[in-house]
């Protein structure tokens, strides 16, 4: 092998000393500007090279200082005099020219590189008290605009997103798909959610909620595990519990995830949600609208109070005690939040209502002591034998089994449930997933929904419920376009037929609903923005989980639209105090009531009210249905 040379060596170390970036570059460059200064002051000094005939000698200091004013600025040489002094000052000019040109072109590479740095989004946040989404799905527009309306009464609030995905084009996105924030900030960051040091840069030890959004491809339930592991095992966590939220998909994995969160998790069980509310709302139509409502903070929301001026006082007897507020269950103290418990039940020190208000600090006494109820207008309650009812299913997704289960659980004996679809494994799926039910039986038609050939052979009007559930193997546009051309073949047999049903219609994006009005649905259930809300709803109180798992639950009490005309008297003015009171006297809470007359008027929410003031008088006809919390 042969030995190096000193050229070589020499070589190396330059090239070494270049390799650790601008700073040395610009060292280097000091240097031979020195050596450049220093070179031409000793010639100028030593050998007596005066400016002009009449020129005083130069000293190597004041030599120096002139040869590095000329490296500085070219212009500095228009009045030289004297050839040798020109000549000179000529070289030194020439070096500066091509020292100070290579500095700026340094300097702009180092910032041009710096700015492309900020552009990635990998610097780290710096803020306190914010909430962080982990995740870039179609989800965050949702959950980033519920969030923004949360914090409209802060003073100063941020969020911070964390995606897989360019930090420029995820502000531009949020910044077309959400609109104007106000007063919160939105701050985005290139980054893995399963990574420690990409988690390090969303400043997670200060933040006040942390959201895990479920990805769209791959093993989902696997990445939020992964990710809440990187969160709660990080070697540079706080010591404080994180407050994080986090949806999974298959109830097989929520014991895990469970595991993993510990007390620090809340997790949403998504699958199984929007099944229960597809299977809920297609037995009343309007309860999605009710849930909607409950769930965005545009309108009330669900809050707890501690009231201590009703301790020693029954729940039933809270039920009548607000004007503006709607108390729906009780949390002991210590003890589990309750919906609809026994109304009998009394408060104790601690304890704290559970409300739907519009703000936490709306829940206000009364104190009126006349609330004008009206005893001749309640309604003696009427229970009839429930009669079996028919259900059909068009389309087929992931979700269809668990929407046929849950069914199970509200229809009567009897009851039956026909799919049609032109996927080919509905027939395994419903061996698999649907051997076990009890009160209806299944059957299965091969078909094209939107084919008007195949819905007329169906008599829908035979149906007490539709159902339509979208394609979860095709584009989400392709998906929801089918959707409504199923819709408007079903409409159009409705009018022709002159028997008006009810439909309930899944959809994968919350822009298509507006398109899709025009066939008038009863109910859109857009599955991501119904979860996107819970999700919103749980980060800002942690206590809400437990709340909206026991209404969606189907075992205790739900939430039911009933006619109206059971409760109280119609067709002449009544307070909704009588209407709370009919319902308390059943063991049940009312919270609101739906207009038929606006049914179809989206500008007041398709006559759904909720939490309603209760003085406010009232006159409700013979389809008007009162919104309760009852057992089944």
């Amino acid at each position: 092998m042969n030995k190096a040379s000193f050229r070589d060596r020499l070589r190396y170390a330059f090239d070494t000393t270049m390799s650790r970036g601008p700073v040395a570059l610009i060292g280097w460059l000091a240097l031979l500007s020195l050596a450049l200064i220093a070179v031409a002051a000793a010639i100028l000094s030593l050998a007596n090279i005066r400016p002009g005939s009449e020129g005083e000698r130069l000293g190597f200091f004041e030599a120096a200082w002139q040869s590095l004013m000329r490296t500085l600025d070219a212009g500095t040489m228009g009045g030289d005099q004297g050839g040798g002094y020109r000549l000179v000052m000529l070289l030194v000019t020439l070096g500066g020219i091509f020292v100070i040109s290579t500095l700026i072109g340094v300097l702009s590479a180092e910032i041009e590189g710096q700015v492309a740095e900020l552009r990635k989004g990998r610097s780290r946040v710096i803020e306190a008290n914010h909430t962080v989404i982990l995740g870039w799905t179609e989800q965050i527009a949702a959950v980033v605009s519920e969030l923004v309306v949360a914090n409209a009464n802060q003073r100063r609030s941020c969020i911070v997103v964390l995606g897989e995905k360019d930090r420029v084009e995820m502000e531009d996105e949020l910044r077309e798909r959400v609109g104007p924030t106000g007063r919160t900030r939105i701050v985005c960051r290139t980054g893995s959610p399963i990574e420690m040091a990409d988690l390090e840069i969303v400043s997670l030890s200060t933040a006040r909620a942390i959201v895990v959004l479920s990805p769209e491809t791959g093993d989902p339930d696997a990445q939020v595990i992964k990710t809440i592991l990187a969160i709660t095992n990080n070697p540079h966590r706080r010591p404080t519990p994180y407050h994080i939220v986090a949806e999974i998909r298959d109830p097989k994995n929520l014991e895990v995830a469970a595991l993993v969160g510990k007390d620090e998790a809340e997790l949403v069980l998504t699958g199984n949600l929007i099944s229960r509310i597809i299977a809920q709302t297609c037995r009343q139509p309007g309860l999605s609208l009710v849930y909607t409502e409950l769930l965005d903070f545009g309108g009330d929301e669900i809050y707890f109070q501690e009231e201590p001026a009703l301790v020693g006082r029954t729940l039933g007897e809270a039920l009548l005690a607000y004007e503006d507020s709607a108390v729906i269950g009780l949390c002991p103290q210590g003890g589990a939040p309750r919906i609809n418990p026994p109304l009998d039940t009394h408060l104790g020190p601690g304890d704290r209502l559970i409300a739907i208000s519009a703000d936490d600090d709306t829940i206000v006494l009364s104190g009126q002591s006349d609330l004008g109820i009206a005893p001749e207008a309640i309604r003696a309650p009427h229970a009839g034998a429930p009669a079996p009812e028919r259900t059909l299913i068009l389309g087929w997704n992931w979700r269809g089994c668990a929407v046929i289960n849950e069914l199970d659980n509200y229809v009567a004996a009897g009851s039956e449930v026909t799919v049609v679809a032109a996927v080919p494994t509905v027939q395994d799926d419903l061996a698999q997933h649907c051997a076990a039910l009890v009160h209806q039986r299944v059957a299965y038609r091969q078909g094209d929904t939107t084919d008007r050939r195949t819905l007329d052979g169906l008599a829908v009007d035979r149906y007490n419920h539709l159902v339509l559930l979208c394609s979860d193997n095709v584009d989400p546009q392709e998906s929801d376009a089918r959707t409504m051309i199923t819709l408007l073949h079903l409409r159009d047999i409705a009018e022709r037929a002159g028997h008006p049903f009810s439909i309930v219609s899944e959809m994968l994006d919350i822009r298509n609903r507006n398109l899709a009005e025009v066939t008038r649905a009863d109910d859109f259930i857009v599955s991501d923005r119904l979860i996107s809300l819970i999700l919103a709803q749980v980060a800002e109180n942690k206590a809400l989980n437990a709340v909206l798992a026991d209404i969606f639950d189907p075992a205790g009490s739900e939430i039911y639209l009933r006619p109206l005309a059971g409760y109280v008297a119609t067709g002449r003015p009544v307070n909704f105090y009588t209407v709370v009171e009919s319902a308390r006297r059943r063991g049940e809470i009312a919270i609101g009531y739906r207009l038929q007359a606006l049914a179809n008027d989206t500008a007041h929410s398709c006559g759904v009210v909720v939490n309603p003031a209760k003085s406010a008088e009232v006159v409700f006809g013979d389809q008007d249905k009162v919104i309760v919390i009852a057992e089944g």
